[in-house]
């Protein structure tokens, strides 16, 4: 299984993939344990979260864009409320 992969995108790769039109979360500061039973991507608006998965933990926030990978558990540690768009492939 591959991992989580957090990187930047451009404000045109952001229009190209439409990902302002994708759905919001919002999630208060929190923690607990997720499954993603298909593959997410998701753009961070806002946040401080850590993922910590079987191999290791990534923290992201505000600007990334992130993708989880279908089949990953992971446990979610929200230091910061977080609110970001997803979309589910």
């Amino acid at each position: 299984m591959s991992s989580v992969i957090i990187t930047k995108l451009s404000e045109k790769d952001i229009q190209d993939r439409g990902i302002k039109q994708w759905p919001i979360w919002e999630k208060e500061v929190s923690e607990f344990p997720w499954y993603y039973d298909s593959t997410e991507h998701c753009y961070i608006l806002k946040g401080d979260v850590i993922v910590t998965t079987p191999d290791g933990e990534y923290r992201f926030g505000a600007g990334d864009f992130v993708t989880f990978p279908k089949g990953l558990s992971c446990h979610w540690k929200i230091l910061e409320p977080v609110r970001k768009h997803y979309n589910f492939e």
